[in-house]
């Protein structure tokens, strides 16, 4: 690094002036150097405005290890992470630079995943491979890479480039259950952390499960691993995702308890669709030539799909066990317009499906945010969340009256905000149980 060398006499004088010039570096300490003289670090991008009184002697000069100074070494990891650059660059510094730089970011062991919206200005396509190797150094990481938008493709794929490695495969570990996916190929949510946590609490012992949209096994691993369920079907039509999932299973020695249903969950055997039914199922367009066939085997069915599981509905009340019927987790989108009314108790009106139906204890939960703290969610449920729940339940007794031939009745369980989608949309779940009406 650059430093100005002088006498031991003149060297509180040569900082003084250096930091009313804002020329001090002051990430590296003063160090001596040959010749008894002491080295103060500067900032080479400000070399050329470098302007001394003719009485103070000075010698430019190159410091090869220098030492970093206290602050330096309370420094964040952004802070660090600028440093290195500004030393890469040296006069090419600038604040445009400064801006492109990223304060935050994901990391995946020695993976890192940057933000889409970093170095993306003009002058770091210069410096080719060695930024990559500078930003994983600073970072200390082996490998890089950049997200981009998630792609409109139905399967919430993401645009994510590898800028430093071989491959993009991960391995993540939450309340301990190991996930491993390519990060170029497969999206992974931190955010939806509180209902994978709720989600293996659930009392599913002995229970059969379908999981209509697998993805990975976000939420199939924590049904075997820690909700006891006895067998799962796992549903994902997104070739990355499956090949994630395989893999999940067997790295968490759950692969004999689960069947994993390659290809869209939506499409059923037309042999087994009742007549009725027709309208409700998913668009020609579907992706790949697959028929679930499922019929009559799920205690639980789980739609974790945003924003919207809605085409899945069908579905998901043909694989319920027609005897008893069970439970459906229903994920939603919900919009929540700002309004100063109040807002009413977290558990809803009992029974949907019957006159006079009771109302369960009006306990509260925390709902949890997502990590940037955009907006609490509170205690309380929004009334645009309970007229959604109600359209829902309705919405399901009907597919299943229509379905079964026989009335049915539809309980909410809970309703679960999981975090802040956008500016007032809420993602939420609604534990919606559905039983046969007794003759």
């Amino acid at each position: 690094i650059p430093a100005l060398a002088t006498e031991p006499r003149f060297a509180q004088r040569l900082r003084e002036h250096l930091e009313e010039e804002q020329l001090l570096d002051g990430r590296y300490r003063l160090q001596e150097v040959p010749g008894g003289r002491v080295a103060l670090p500067v900032l080479e991008e400000k070399l050329d405005k470098l302007r001394l009184p003719q009485e103070m002697p000075y010698g430019l000069v190159r410091i090869q290890d220098p030492v970093p100074s206290r602050a330096a070494r309370r420094r964040t990891p952004a802070q660090k992470l600028q440093d290195k650059l500004r030393q890469l660059l040296g006069k090419s510094w600038s604040e445009e630079l400064e801006r492109d730089v990223p304060h935050a970011w994901q990391r995946h062991g020695d993976l890192v995943l940057l933000s889409e919206d970093s170095f993306r200005a003009a002058p770091w396509e210069k410096l080719g491979p060695v930024l990559w190797e500078t930003v994983a150094s600073a970072l200390g990481a082996q490998r890089l890479a950049r997200r981009g938008r998630v792609l409109p493709d139905g399967m919430r794929s993401p645009s994510v480039t590898l800028l430093l490695g071989q491959d993009g495969w991960v391995e993540h570990v939450d309340n301990g259950i190991r996930y491993t996916f390519d990060v170029t190929k497969c999206m992974f949510s931190p955010g939806n952390i509180t209902e994978k946590l709720r989600v293996a609490s659930l009392p599913c012992s002995g229970e059969v499960l379908v999981d209509l949209y697998a993805g990975i096994g976000y939420f199939t691993l924590p049904y075997l691993v820690h909700a006891a369920a006895a067998f799962a079907h796992a549903c994902e039509w997104n070739s990355h995702a499956v090949e994630a999932l395989r893999r999940n299973l067997a790295l968490n020695g759950v692969q004999d308890r689960c069947r994993v249903h390659h290809g869209d969950s939506r499409q059923v055997s037309s042999s087994d669709r009742p007549q009725s039914l027709q309208p409700h199922m998913a668009s020609p367009s579907s992706p790949l030539s697959f028929q679930l066939e499922l019929w009559d085997t799920a205690d639980r069915v789980n739609l974790g799909l945003i924003p919207s599981s809605e085409e899945g509905w069908p579905v998901a009340c043909r694989v319920l066990k027609k005897g008893t019927g069970g439970v459906l987790h229903i994920h939603h989108n919900v919009e929540t317009l700002p309004t100063a009314m109040p807002t009413q108790p977290l558990v809803l009106q009992a029974e949907q499906g019957s006159p006079g139906g009771a109302s369960l204890s009006d306990g509260e939960v925390q709902h949890p945010t997502e990590d940037s703290g955009k907006e609490r969610l509170g205690t309380r449920i929004r009334p645009e969340w309970q007229r959604w729940a109600e359209g829902a339940a309705a919405q399901i007794r009907g597919l299943l009256a229509e379905l079964h031939g026989q009335p049915w009745r539809t309980s909410i369980l809970h309703i679960e905000a999981v975090k802040s989608y956008a500016p007032h949309v809420h993602h939420l779940v609604l534990d919606l149980e559905c039983r046969p009406t007794l003759p």
